[in-house]
């Protein structure tokens, strides 16, 4: 578990995008929460470090924002409906499993929502893929659809999603170990709690009369 605050100091440990918006909320094992998205620029400053917007389209989100908070707050919770379908989709990934089919219309309707907000432009001496989308409140979750359908469809060509055995925590990363076996998010979060829980326990017992 990482006891992240906000988006601001949360652990960037999914190895992708789309991964590290459904660990924006803390803790999903025994218990839920707290849930780090809970203003608009909560989930501004998320983009940002996830390289979904650059600092001029995230300082013009935050000023439609404040222009239009019923607007913000709509769009807040179009991406936070968005978040837990994906993590219904990885989770099943993770455990094995069909991914549910109410999660999996959400995460559709995104990506076809997406879709129209890309086009080509000139880069160099070559054409990239753009969006058409900035300013729009609904811009990130956009993003973060598309990024998520390329990650869906590219399941054959990398690594497993995995979820972290850690008490309290249950965040979804990419395994990208040697032998595949990890087990925490972070060694320095989960991975260092787990071993110390378990240090503790062994010298309780060591000290227990016979």
């Amino acid at each position: 578990m990482d006891h992240a605050k906000t988006t601001r100091d949360m652990r960037m440990v999914g190895g992708h995008a789309c991964l590290d918006f459904v660990n924006t909320v803390d803790a999903r094992r025994d218990v839920w929460g707290p849930d780090l998205l809970q203003t608009y620029a909560d989930l501004v400053v998320w983009a940002g470090r996830a390289n979904l917007v650059n600092a001029d389209e995230g300082g013009e989100l935050l000023a439609q924002a404040g222009a239009r908070p019923m607007l913000a707050r709509a769009a807040l919770k179009n991406a936070k409906t968005l978040r837990e379908a994906l993590y219904a989709a990885f989770h099943t990934e993770a455990t094995g499993g069909r991914v549910p089919d109410d999660a999996l219309q959400i995460v559709c309707d995104a990506v076809n929502q997406a879709m129209p907000k890309r086009s080509l432009f000139q880069s160099g001496d070559g054409l990239a893929w753009q969006w058409t989308d900035k300013g729009n409140l609904n811009a990130i979750g956009r993003r973060v659809a598309f990024e998520a359908a390329e990650f869906m469809m590219a399941k054959n060509d990398r690594r497993g999603v995995r979820e972290c055995i850690g008490p309290n925590c249950g965040w979804l990363f990419i395994d990208t170990s040697r032998g595949g076996r990890r087990r925490w998010c972070s060694e320095e979060s989960c991975g260092t709690h787990s071993r110390v829980r378990r240090f503790r326990a062994k010298a309780a017992r060591d000290r227990a009369p016979a």
